[in-house]
């Protein structure tokens, strides 16, 4: 009987880019060494199916510079899977498009991290803004559905709601989005990355955002280190439209989704880290049995249990959601800490310890060592929320640096406003006893 736990998967076919992101996790631009054959790629199509996979989505890298791209997206949709793809957009012709649509992909999300100088400063490449959108036009022409996707750092958010538009008006009906963690490139530019207490101002803004956007028809998803438990979880999470049901219930690793590297490495999640997180590659041993008896792909399978709970440290292990949300996205919490269990990167943490009149700031304590989806660690500093912030901190984000659309608001709107404006949908508490 096969085995049918995980139903997604994102699939790194090469590591080979067009682009040199600053904000890149897997420090992409060349091929892995000894990425997968043809035969090794299309053999594990098969297993994907015979495990249970549903959905794979192709990424990179760059996914269209691999040659054989298309016969595999090919082999996916045979295999009664379906397939998508995540891309830059630099460099995705007409005809690409067409025989993108013609090999069955059935989805694109293109990768938009900004307004036009924004966007070409983190992809490292002019132009990259204009190629974007020319592809989203290719994609509407030749009739695949497609999305966007973005991260949102101190350079980028800023214009979020400005970026908002563009994305609607290119024809884009879904936009996921992600908070920039110190992984790979963006752990060497942690002067982008934003400081945990500047959450208490950026989420009125995505609020605000999702608000209009669903009622434009465009649905704002976040990502899975995006909110927990603020008053705008459920707002967030409903995509624009609250709902009593939907919230964070907890990382998925290995429980849902699986993550493949293009030289057959597999992790229970795309994103994380290789060195701590990879279950085994397929060239060793079966995809069934790296998902079934490796510890890598089943350290989520506690949750609900005390066992669930044990890895939290710190203010996660304190706080009245423990159990349900388990310090948020492994990810998040193992590229600034080293270790799982702890997420600075938390909306209802955030605005306790500012009723506390406390801020938490995350700064560099060791450096990468420069390999695809590494990290170094960072050190977290606790201090009264009037403490001066550091000189040489230029690009701080706050309310007042949103770049709010005119025709939004009458003049520009404080914070307070924002907030009222974006009627709240779960209230946080801060009855939380004291982090550790």
């Amino acid at each position: 009987m096969a085995y049918r736990r995980v139903s997604y998967a994102v699939w790194e076919i090469t590591l080979k880019c067009n682009l040199a992101c600053s904000h890149c996790g897997s420090r992409a631009g060349q091929a892995r060494h000894q990425e997968l054959s043809t035969e090794e790629a299309l053999d594990l199509v098969r297993q994907m199916a015979d495990v249970g996979i549903r959905e794979v989505t192709l990424i990179g890298g760059e996914a269209f510079l691999r040659a054989d791209w298309l016969q595999i997206a090919e082999a996916i949709g045979q295999a009664g899977m379906r397939c998508t793809m995540t891309t830059g957009g630099f460099g995705i012709s007409l005809d690409l498009a067409q025989r993108m649509r013609q090999a069955g992909i059935a989805t694109v999300s293109v990768s938009i991290d900004g307004l036009a100088a924004t966007h070409d400063r983190l992809r490292g490449r002019p132009g990259s803004w204009d190629s974007a959108f020319r592809t989203l036009g290719h994609l509407q022409a030749v009739g695949i559905p497609f999305g966007c996707n973005t991260q949102l750092n101190r350079l980028s958010a800023p214009e979020f709601p400005r970026l908002y538009q563009c994305v609607r008006d290119a024809g884009a009906r879904a936009w996921q989005i992600q908070l920039t963690v110190p992984m790979g490139n963006a752990a060497d530019h942690a002067e982008m990355l934003l400081q945990p207490s500047e959450l208490v101002e950026l989420y009125p803004m995505i609020a605000e955002v999702a608000r209009r956007a669903s009622v434009e028809g465009v649905q704002l998803q976040p990502g899975n280190n995006i909110g927990y438990y603020g008053p705008y979880e459920r707002l967030l999470r409903g995509r624009g439209e609250a709902d009593d049901w939907v919230f964070w219930q907890g990382c998925a690793a290995g429980l849902a989704t699986l993550g493949i590297e293009a030289d057959g490495a597999i992790k229970g999640c795309p994103s994380l880290p290789t060195a701590a997180y990879t279950g085994g590659n397929i060239r060793d041993r079966t995809l069934h049995s790296i998902i079934e008896e490796t510890e890598a792909l089943r350290f989520n399978l506690g949750a609900g249990t005390p066992e669930g709970t044990q890895h939290l440290w710190g203010f996660c292990k304190t706080c009245e959601y423990a159990e349900l949300c388990r310090g948020g996205c492994t990810w998040t919490s193992h590229v600034f800490f080293n270790r799982r269990g702890n997420n600075p990167y938390c909306h209802h943490r955030a605005l306790v310890q500012a009723e506390r009149g406390l801020r938490e700031r995350v700064v560099p304590k060791t450096n990468p060592p420069g390999l695809p989806f590494d990290h170094g660690e960072f050190q977290l500093i606790e201090e009264p929320l009037d403490a001066p912030w550091p000189q040489a901190d230029g690009l701080r984000f706050g309310g007042d640096r949103i770049q709010w659309p005119e025709d939004w608001f009458s003049g520009t709107p404080s914070m307070a406003e924002i907030v009222t404006a974006t009627p709240a949908t779960t209230t946080t508490t801060a009855t939380v006893t004291t982090a550790v």
